[in-house]
């Protein structure tokens, strides 16, 4: 439920609202209209968390207005590829705001976070997978979410999975995050009996295409139960993982 909406049943059950002025202040749910943009105020009923803003190409000026809305309606923030410079200003009107420079996310809470019984594994092949696990796990914890990191443990020295199967055991869910082929999620799905969720990376050398061979690997994957987002997505893949978590 919506901050704005607990605001309103909260002061409707004690009188202080009357039915006729609840419906009027409700009638904004559907989506606010900024001109430039469309906030879509019904993303936490439906989804379960409020719209998040992709930063790249938007203005400062036009972000901070779509996270104003966001923040007074549903009191939670997320915005993905972000940088210092638009960290700063927004910091100056949310000073609790935090940013995590790996991840390129800001987030904002107004209420703690409910936290999920599950625990999202995130696995990468390399180190140079990192920046897009960080991404995920930063989506993760925002959403409530208890997220471990296993990183560096490529099928190039594929004992050093094989050494932690016990720890991929008990996740609930698993990212699998990779670049160059793309092996390391079919290994993994044959060796859990959990859902994952592949993530293709740009990282490799000329005839990864930039994350496309990874890519191909994972949709053709021969173990079932494994899905797969698009190339460095790690906000789309921990997002993902937290609906599986619910």
């Amino acid at each position: 439920m919506s901050e704005k909406i607990r605001r309103i049943l909260d002061n409707l059950k004690s009188g202080r609202l009357s039915i006729e002025r609840a419906l009027g202040m409700l009638k904004d749910l559907p989506y606010k209209d900024l001109g430039f943009a469309k906030v879509d105020n019904h993303r936490s009923l439906r989804r379960g968390f409020p719209e998040v803003i992709f930063g790249k190409g938007k203005t400062p000026e036009q972000i901070i207005q779509i996270a104003n809305k966001i923040i007074s309606h549903d009191g939670v923030l997320l915005i993905t590829r972000a940088d210092k410079a638009l960290f700063s200003r927004l910091r100056k009107l949310y000073p609790k705001a935090g940013f995590n420079e790996k991840a390129g996310i800001i987030s904002y809470r107004k209420r703690p976070a409910v936290l999920k019984r599950g625990t999202v594994l995130i696995v990468t092949a390399g180190t140079a997978d990192m920046p897009v696990a960080e991404e995920a796990k930063a989506t993760l914890e925002l959403m409530g979410n208890r997220a471990e990191g296993l990183y560096d443990v490529g099928v190039a020295g594929i004992h050093r999975i094989l050494d932690k199967k016990d720890i991929l055991a008990k996740a609930a869910v698993v990212i699998v995050i990779a670049g160059m082929e793309g092996a390391l999620a079919s290994v993994i799905s044959g060796l859990v009996s959990k859902p994952v969720i592949a993530v293709p990376t740009s990282v490799g050398y000329g005839a990864s295409f930039r994350g496309i061979a990874p890519l191909l690997t994972m949709m053709n994957c021969c173990s079932p139960g494994v899905a797969v987002v698009n190339i460095d997505n790690g906000f789309g893949a921990g997002y993902f993982a937290s609906l599986i978590n619910q």
